[in-house]
């Protein structure tokens, strides 16, 4: 089943990876433990809920989904999410661009 989400546009900030240092210093996570974020299995759903009001979250997932991070929980998307969001959709080749222009996260 394929399901669209809505990319949130709440922060209305653009998303550049070369912005990275700026937006790191605001994640919600920034001064939790790592490692509550680089569990296995169901545990990354868990993990994920630290991410539900983070005011980065699209600045995190682009990262993560630009650059094909395999490991834990980044943006609220666990590693299979991003597997099947890269998987589903080849022709996204910015998720930076795309996530800031209010683009679905369809395939999860």
């Amino acid at each position: 089943m394929t399901v669209g989400v809505k990319a949130s546009t709440a922060s209305n900030r653009k998303i550049h990876n070369s912005e990275r240092g700026e937006w790191v210093t605001q994640a919600k996570c920034r001064n939790g433990d790592p490692d509550a974020l680089f569990v296995r299995g169901a545990e990354q759903r868990k993990a994920a809920v630290i991410c539900r009001h983070c005011p980065v979250l699209n600045e995190c997932r682009a990262d993560a989904l630009d650059n094909r991070v395999e490991f834990g929980v980044w943006g609220g998307l666990t590693e299979r999410q991003r597997r099947a969001l890269l998987r589903k959709n080849p022709h996204i080749t910015n998720w930076a661009h795309y996530l800031a222009e209010g683009g679905e996260l369809v395939g999860i």
